[in-house]
């Protein structure tokens, strides 16, 4: 086991402590020895699991802030690439439901590739998530899974076993700051700075200080 609760505490309370703290975030966070339900598709060492009234903050949009925020505490921590994996961060058993969520979504779309002999693509996802749907898929006979595209726009396409693997669909267009119009009413994509006013004034995160299970 390269990784434990006690070898990992001190390197993750020395970066995350002043990071929610600073952000405001209304979180606490414990470390345990990963059991997972499912070691075939993610079976880490160690978990980090993060309560708190963000919590709906740090799951929305698909846990986006949650999967950043993990992926930049393996960046500070300087753990390798291939080990990420070995580290997760999961909130209210997050982890565990999109397994089960996109499993459902495999096969169902399998059906309808069987029915309509037409690939299927689904939207971008992470290299886990990619792994869950090519895991559910492994035993069907006349269809295959494959990842294409590049970077943030990877993605799973399924397609029938006697059909070449189609491109992937264009990334869609990044929206630019072009900043405000001649005699327009200015930058119409600048957020209020007031926002969730608990944000600058909040108070700090609480960290759990009894992080055993």
């Amino acid at each position: 086991m390269k990784y434990s609760v006690d070898s990992l505490r001190p390197k993750l309370e020395q970066f995350l402590d002043p990071l929610l703290s600073r952000g405001g975030f209304e979180l606490s966070y414990r470390l345990a020895a990963a059991n997972s339900a499912h070691p075939e598709v993610e079976n880490p060492e160690v978990t980090v699991q993060f309560s708190g009234e963000d919590t709906d903050l740090l799951l929305a949009n698909r846990a986006e802030l949650l999967l950043a925020l993990e992926h930049l505490t393996m960046e500070a921590l300087r753990i390798p690439p291939e080990d990420h994996s070995l580290v997760s961060f999961d909130a209210n058993d997050y982890r565990l439901l999109r397994i089960e969520e996109l499993r459902m979504s495999a096969m169902v779309a399998a059906e309808k590739v069987k029915k309509t002999h037409a690939p299927f693509h689904f939207n971008p996802m992470t290299s886990r998530e990619r792994r869950v749907i090519h895991l559910a898929l492994r035993e069907e006979k006349d269809l295959r899974s494959e990842s294409v595209g590049v970077g943030p726009a990877r993605a799973v396409v399924i397609v029938p076993a006697d059909m070449p693997t189609p491109p992937a669909p264009p990334a869609p267009p990044r929206m630019f700051n072009r900043g405000p119009r001649e005699g327009g009413a200015g930058d119409r994509g600048h957020r209020d700075s007031g926002g969730r006013g608990r944000r600058n004034g909040g108070r700090p995160f609480r960290r759990d200080r009894n992080p055993r299970p």
